[in-house]
């Protein structure tokens, strides 16, 4: 889990992408890989839960893009929050139904 850096690159409630690193389905339990608000920071991952995937399935992927946000958890720590796959537009498709 990442703590609130010096520089405010984490702020809750703002949207980010990302990429979920890992994910063990049996334990529920995964990361996200983004990058912060600054473009100098490395690469960021947080954990997060299955019941903070978006669509209820709780299970995804890994190496799905996402959206989500950041939630404050425990003694400082964040947690990827309200987490949804990032769907591609299929090729062919007319631009009202992307």
């Amino acid at each position: 889990m990442a703590r609130l850096d010096p520089v405010g690159a984490l702020s809750t409630g703002a949207g980010y992408l990302g990429v979920v690193a890992d994910f063990d389905e049996a334990a529920g339990l995964g990361t996200v890989a983004f990058h912060g608000a600054d473009v100098n920071l490395d690469r960021w991952t947080l954990g997060f839960h299955c019941t903070q995937i978006a669509d209820g399935s709780r299970s995804i992927a890994t190496g799905t893009r996402v959206r989500f946000q950041i939630m404050p958890v425990n003694l400082g720590h964040f947690e990827a929050s309200a987490i949804a796959p990032i769907l591609a537009p299929q090729t062919g498709d007319a631009p009202d139904q992307v």
